[in-house]
Parts: C-alpha cells; sequence; structure tokens
C-alpha cells in the first residue's frame, strides 16, 4: 500500500509523519462537516499562519486556489525539497 500525498507539497505523507486535517472551508465560516483533505501537518501549520479563516473561506477553499496563492509558493518550493517525514524544529513553526 502506498503513502497517501499531502495535495500541497505532493510529497507522500507517511504513516509516521505529522498530519492533520484542514477543512477546505474553515468550520467557523460554514465548513462544519464539509471536505477535509489530509495534509503534512507543516503545511497545514503554513496555511493557517499565511491565510485568515476569511480569506480561506472567500478565496482559498480548494486545493488548486491555495497551490496557486503567491502568499504560499516560496514555502512550498522550500518544503518540496525536504523528505517527506521533514518537521520543522523551530518553535512556533517556519514564518
Amino acid at each position: 500500500m502506498t503513502d497517501p500525498v499531502c495535495p500541497l507539497c505532493l510529497r507522500p505523507i507517511p504513516p509516521d509523519a505529522p498530519q492533520s486535517l484542514h477543512h477546505l472551508v474553515p468550520r467557523l465560516k460554514g465548513g462544519k462537516g464539509g471536505e477535509t483533505v489530509l495534509l503534512h501537518h507543516i503545511c497545514h501549520k503554513e496555511v493557517h499562519a499565511r491565510f485568515s479563516e476569511a480569506d480561506l473561506a472567500r478565496q482559498f477553499s480548494t486545493i488548486e486556489a491555495l497551490r496557486g496563492s503567491d502568499r504560499l509558493r516560496s514555502f512550498l518550493d522550500w518544503v518540496a525539497k525536504r523528505p517527506p517525514g521533514f518537521q520543522s524544529r523551530v518553535p512556533g513553526g517556519r514564518r
């Protein structure tokens, strides 16, 4: 069985890698019970560091919109070069 792939960074998500579910429409903005996607935890943290809940609900409620965002481009280029189980060792994440 192959590992799932993070739809943001396109790297595999090994079973031992930190991972989390991302609500495409934030729960607080009407997305409770809505579609979720499995992401590396580092990718999920970066999405929420760079976008407000309102931005996510209005403009970035799809993986395509997130991947196409200039605000995430440098992070996605950077993290794509890291191994699949990579975790940031900087407290509070990379911003």
